[in-house]
Formats: C-alpha cells, sequence, structure tokens
C-alpha cells in the first residue's frame, strides 16, 4: 500500500481492515495526519501509530459513561512500542530514517512490515 501513496500509519491500519468492523476507506481517513511522524514533525512512527490505533480499536470497552478499557488499552500500546523500539531500533521517524545521522536504521517499508506483524502477533493473537 505504501507503493500506492498510502502513508506508514494507512499502509499498517489498511492491512488490518478485514479484522476491523471498519472499512478501509475509514482507516485511510483515520490515519492520514500520521505521515512522516505525524503531521510530517519525524515524532513517533507513522507505522507504530497505525498499530497503536489497531489496538486501542480492539481494546477498548467503548464504555463512554464509564471508560474502564484504558489501563488495558495503555498497557497493550505500550507493549507494542516497546516491541516495535526493540525491533526497528527506535521510536521515532527521524530516528529511523536517519535524518541527523545520516544512517537509516529500518526504512519506510522496514518499518511498516515491522509494525503488521507486531499487530498480528501482540493485538490479534495471529502468527506472523
Amino acid at each position: 500500500m505504501h507503493e500506492r501513496g498510502y502513508n506508514c500509519a494507512q499502509s499498517v491500519a489498511c492491512a488490518f481492515a478485514d479484522k476491523t468492523e471498519l472499512s478501509p476507506q475509514v482507516l485511510f481517513a483515520l490515519n492520514e495526519g500520521y505521515g512522516a511522524g505525524t503531521g510530517t514533525t519525524e515524532g513517533v512512527c507513522g507505522a507504530l501509530m497505525g498499530a497503536v490505533m489497531l489496538g486501542s480499536l480492539k481494546s477498548s470497552s467503548r464504555h463512554l459513561e464509564k471508560p474502564d478499557s484504558k489501563p488495558a488499552t495503555m498497557k497493550l500500546s505500550r507493549t507494542l512500542m516497546q516491541a516495535f523500539k526493540e525491533s526497528a531500533g527506535a521510536l521515532y521517524c527521524k530516528d529511523l530514517k536517519g535524518t541527523s545521522t545520516g544512517k537509516v536504521i529500518c526504512s519506510c517499508p522496514e518499518c511498516i512490515n515491522k509494525a503488521c506483524e507486531l499487530t498480528a502477533k501482540i493485538v490479534y493473537g495471529d502468527e506472523a
């Protein structure tokens, strides 16, 4: 999907559209702002943000009157972030792309693949 112009977050989120109740179009729109490290700030990797969004979507109880799933969702997000950092070598787009060092740690396609593998395993319990 990345090769078709999707950003990293959109690529991850849309890869799992069949595991959510949302259409690929809605997932695409929800993740549009996460490109290039969220709004082109080179912050947290978009692929990871897509994974965290999917984890939140799966984990949340959606109880608006009594939000009771936040601790479990935060734990899931932290697990995803720690696993991604271990696998990719960093959390931030600028570090992954080597913006200041000139050394790419993990390319966008590699980050997308890693985020998809971790999402399948950690969020959906699948073996990647």
